[in-house]
């Protein structure tokens, strides 16, 4: 039996990088994936993979996250096809990056919107469902740029961001806790998918030398997050919540 086995999972941005990797995990360990992604034929390469694998998935695109009565549609939608929703997952975000004297006011609203905003609106709608369940488990994906500055590029709005999803998972905790919802935050370093490829290849001097302090000697992969993912939506994971894991090799000690 799979540690999240007949769980109903809700994961947004299934169609690559960490989010496929997340429904293909959350599905082999036995949950019933329920997943979103703005490019419909990504969506669709993910959907078939995790059924080639032998995984339970449904999938919705196009659907933008940054919408929030098209993600309160959606969740609602899903708890009516499973009879409910047990762990909802925020993997979705788009950055944008920019000095403080720089970033227009533009970007600045964008990457608010679509990294902190959009984790509001999927849990603002799954309450009420992860109420009627007795319980649940919101996962949020946070990062170490929300928890100190970053020397290698300038980081204000994402850093502010996701700053703002640690502590939103904080007081979901708390709100949270009378009606049995768990909340935590994964927050992780550099993490090479393909996006990042780019910068992998080609790393500015101050990033580089910011990846060789780090003491595992070695990048984030999708997995090292997943599978925390996993145990943290986990019924093994029953008396944690609240938390924010940093997963960075052990970079962040080094300050």
């Amino acid at each position: 039996m799979g540690r999240l086995e007949n769980k109903v999972a809700l994961i947004t941005g299934i169609g690559g990088g960490m989010g496929r990797d997340a429904a293909r995990r959350f599905a082999a360990e036995g949950a019933k994936v329920v997943g979103c992604d703005l490019n419909a034929d990504t969506l669709a390469e993910t959907v078939e993979i995790v059924r080639a694998e032998g995984g339970e998935i449904t999938g919705f695109a196009p659907l933008d996250v940054g919408d929030a009565h098209a993600v309160e549609g959606w969740i609602d939608e899903a708890a009516g096809i499973y009879g409910g929703i047990d762990i909802l997952y925020n993997n979705a975000s788009i950055q944008r990056f920019g000095a403080i004297d720089e970033i227009s006011v533009e970007d600045w609203d964008f990457a608010i919107d679509m990294e902190l905003n959009l984790v509001f609106y999927a849990v603002r709608a799954v309450w009420k469902h992860l109420k009627t369940r007795g319980g649940g488990v919101i996962v949020n994906i946070g990062s170490i740029a929300g928890t100190r500055g970053v020397e290698f590029m300038p980081q204000n709005a994402h850093g502010a961001a996701k700053a703002g999803v640690i502590n939103l998972t904080q007081q979901l905790a708390v709100e949270g806790g009378p009606h049995g919802i768990r909340a935590v935050c994964i927050s992780p370093g550099f993490i090479q998918t393909p996006a990042t490829s780019f910068l992998v290849d080609n790393p500015p001097p101050a990033m580089k030398a910011t990846w060789d302090r780090i003491p595992l000697g070695r990048l984030g992969q999708t997995d090292d997050i997943v599978g925390a993912a996993v145990f943290l939506a986990s019924d093994e994971a029953s008396w944690i919540t609240g938390v924010n894991l940093v997963i960075d090799g052990g970079g962040s000690v080094l300050g």
